[in-house]
C-alpha cells in the first residue's frame, strides 16, 4: 500500500512542480481519475502536503548533498523523488532508513532515467548519513 501511495505521491508531485495549480485542486482531481484506496489516498496526501510544507529546507538539504547539480538543473523526476525520500527521511521516524532509500531507488527505476537509481541512491544516502551519523541511526537502517 505505501509503495503505491509512493508513487501518487511522485506523479503529483511532479505535476505541481511544473505547473502552478493548487495542491488540493490538483489532488481532488487526481484522485478522481485514479480512484485509489482510501488508505492510499491518506498516505499519499500525507506524504504530498509534508513535502510541499518543507520543500525550502529539503531542497536545502539536497542541494547541500547533491555535489555540482543544482536542484532546478535536476531532472524534474529526479528532483521530486529526492524531494519525497528526504522528506521521509526527516518526517517519518518509523519508517527505518533502508526502507525509505529503497523505496525511493525502486521509483527511480520505474520512473526515472538509467541513471536516475544510481543518482537517487548517492544523494539520499548522503543525506541519511548527516542526518543519522553511526551509532545514532534509526531502527533498522
Amino acid at each position: 500500500m505505501r509503495h503505491k501511495a509512493r508513487e501518487f505521491a511522485l506523479q503529483v508531485l511532479y505535476a505541481l512542480d511544473l505547473n502552478p495549480i493548487p495542491p488540493h485542486d490538483f489532488m481532488n482531481m487526481f484522485w478522481e481519475i485514479h480512484s485509489p484506496k482510501k488508505e492510499i489516498i491518506d498516505y499519499a496526501s500525507h506524504l504530498i502536503l509534508g513535502t510541499l510544507s518543507r520543500r525550502k529546507d529539503i531542497d536545502a538539504l539536497i542541494a547541500e548533498h547533491s555535489n555540482n547539480w543544482k536542484i532546478g538543473r535536476m531532472a524534474v523526476t529526479d528532483r521530486n523523488i529526492l524531494r519525497l525520500g528526504t522528506f521521509e527521511l526527516l518526517e517519518e521516524p518509523t519508517v527505518p532508513s533502508k526502507v525509505v532509500i529503497n523505496e525511493a531507488i525502486e521509483i527511480a527505476k520505474k520512473f526515472g532515467s538509467s541513471d536516475s537509481a544510481t543518482f537517487v541512491n548517492g544523494i539520499l544516502d548522503s543525506i541519511h548519513q548527516k542526518l543519522h551519523p553511526a551509532g545514532k541511526s534509526r531502527h533498522a537502517s
